[in-house]
């Protein structure tokens, strides 16, 4: 398989286990944040490690859709956007891993803490700190990162124009809505899940048409 397709399937491969990450950490998690809240019982830690274990690997399949991404642009690729999409990407990943390094913080602290006002406190506010990086700063990045490609695509026509604008459109959503509800964070991988498929159909075409 060459590169491109590989690199394609990467980007799936990042959809499902990003997505799957997601729903784990998520429902790990209290609707509400309340002093009150119960976090880590057995069986939300348990969700929420494995969770956090698959967190790594969505991250190295998400390296391989960006070079796939990029690569496609070939002599037409626009520096000064490219440099957006570049750092946006890469910064929304390390704070991806930094949200995921806290949550595995706690896990493994809280058993550690004899008095149940204190496990409550430090549970209560390592998720603040996670949604704080995962919703307000990471999906930023992402919004940044759909907006720089976005545009790319618009200029250089190297995807379909539909697609840009659909783009545009969950860059919207992941700078402005992510803030009404966790689960519209889904969005992204299946953006991604989506472009890649596009792309896999485009790499095997012509040799279907050969």
């Amino acid at each position: 398989m060459n590169s491109p397709r590989a690199a394609a399937l990467a980007g799936v491969l990042f959809a499902l286990l990003f997505a799957a990450a997601l729903v784990l950490m998520r429902t790990s998690l209290p609707d509400r944040l309340s002093p009150g809240s119960r976090w880590l019982d057995a069986a939300a830690a348990t969700r929420l490690s494995i969770g956090l274990s698959l967190v790594p690997f969505a991250g190295i399949a998400f390296l391989w859709f960006m070079g796939v991404v990029r690569d496609r642009f070939k002599e037409t690729e626009d520096q000064l956007f490219s440099s957006v999409f570049i750092g946006s990407g890469l910064l929304f990943l390390a704070m991806v891993f930094v949200s995921a390094a806290i949550a595995g913080g706690i896990v493994a602290t809280i058993p550690l803490l004899t008095g149940q006002e204190s496990r409550t406190g430090v549970a209560t506010f390592g998720r603040a700190v996670m949604l704080q990086v995962s919703n307000i700063y990471a999906l930023r990045m992402a919004g940044v990162l759909l907006i720089s490609l976005g545009t790319m695509w618009l200029r250089t026509g190297v995807m379909p124009r539909w697609l840009a604008f659909v783009t545009y459109a969950v860059a919207i959503l992941l700078l402005f809505v992510t803030t009404l509800s966790l689960w519209v964070t889904l969005v992204f991988p299946a953006w991604v899940f989506g472009v890649s498929i596009l792309i896999l159909i485009q790499n095997f075409r012509p040799r279907v048409e050969a």
